[in-house]
């Protein structure tokens, strides 16, 4: 975490710049590689640092903090590279991540959310399809990314070099600009067995008890850290500006209204990071024991999440609101303004997981288990 104060000041000063480029520049890859933050997500015995799903958390809240995109492309590839080195097998292991400690390892992007088309060849697969959100590719040495081979109806991952990708640059956004979630695609691809695993799994070939989560709860950690992050930003924000104009002739921030809406707000972002750190102490203590997480904990994870997304969301409502005019010139709180509201969009937020969530709790699916 000390480590990370230092790069701060880094990620904060090219932040517009990255926003121009739409990616994250050079200096600012570079700041983020050489502080080893990418090795909280890949398992210890290949070298990282395999941190816990609440200190994963509090690591992507501080990168975020500082700028919102760099914490969306952090999280993301650290993801990814983790669970890559997680479920794949010695062979492949060895080959992406040969020295981790030396900085000698595969950084991956990709998703896995929308799957393309995959044929059984002799020795591996052909990937075909069109995929979007590669967030962070502009720093990634390969890709991982799903698809659906008809033959035996499974879903699978399979990674390769960034390369053999054609890349779509596409990513024309109001916000998160800076993350280069483009497009990708592949046609006809081959990829070697050894690069592949199941899209579901919680077997971990490499690594220990928080690779039992599977990709979709490992995605949750991700973004529970990353709202927290841009949540506190935005509320410290309107602190620094509420400062600056109180004493001011009719100012807004010397207001009764005022003084209990930001009140109101910390709750919201407080309650959240309660909620969230409950959870998880919960999970991980489950993870520990070596068992599973059940059905009950994780729709409660998957609802934390949605309470998390969306209370950061209202918090960023009241800032812009009390902010004024300053939230809509360029600058720190419109720029974290705009990649909250574009961060909101994504599908793990989305109002189908809270519905099933609500479905489970009221005791109406009592069958029911949740899968990728």
């Amino acid at each position: 975490m000390e480590r990370l104060d230092g790069v701060a000041p880094v990620l904060e000063a090219n932040a517009d710049e990255n926003e121009e480029l739409g990616r994250l520049n050079d200096e600012t890859a570079k700041a983020l590689r050489d502080s080893d933050a990418f090795l909280v997500g890949i398992p210890r015995d290949l070298g990282g640092y395999e941190f816990s799903p609440r200190q994963v958390i509090e690591t992507i809240a501080k990168i975020s903090y500082a700028d919102a995109s760099a914490g969306w492309s952090f999280m993301a590839l650290q993801m990814v590279t983790g669970t890559t080195a997680a479920y794949l097998g010695r062979e492949a292991a060895g080959e992406l991540f040969p020295d981790v400690r030396g900085g000698r390892y595969a950084l991956i992007a990709g998703q896995g959310t929308k799957l393309g088309t995959a044929v059984k060849v002799d020795g591996g697969y052909r990937i075909t399809g069109h995929w979007h959100f590669a967030s962070g590719v502009s720093m990634a040495s390969h890709i991982h990314t799903a698809a659906l081979c008809e033959e035996t109806g499974e879903a699978l991952i399979f990674t390769f070099p960034v390369e053999r990708a054609r890349l779509v640059d596409n990513w024309d956004v109001m916000g998160l600009r800076a993350t280069c979630s483009i497009d990708y695609v592949c046609e006809d691809l081959f990829v070697p067995d050894a690069y592949v695993y199941q899209i579901a799994t919680m077997e971990p070939r490499n690594g220990g008890a928080i690779y039992r989560l599977g990709l979709a709860n490992m995605s949750g950690i991700c973004h529970t850290g990353w709202a927290l992050g841009v949540g506190r930003r935005m509320l410290d924000e309107m602190r620094a500006l509420a400062a600056k104009k109180t004493g001011l002739p009719n100012a807004s921030v010397d207001t009764d209204h005022f003084y209990a809406a930001y009140a109101e707000a910390e709750a919201k972002l407080r309650a959240a990071h309660a909620f969230a750190m409950q959870v998880w102490a919960d999970n991980e203590a489950t993870l520990d024991r070596g068992e599973r997480l059940t059905t009950e904990q994780e729709t409660l994870t998957r609802l934390m999440l949605n309470h998390t997304t969306w209370s950061v969301q209202a918090v960023g409502q009241t800032v812009y609101k009390w902010a004024a005019t300053a939230a809509l010139r360029r600058g720190v709180l419109q720029r974290f303004f705009r990649d909250l509201h574009a961060g909101t969009q994504h599908v793990t937020s989305g109002p189908v997981v809270l519905q099933r969530c609500g479905k489970w709790l009221a005791g109406l699916a009592p069958d029911a288990e949740w899968v990728f």
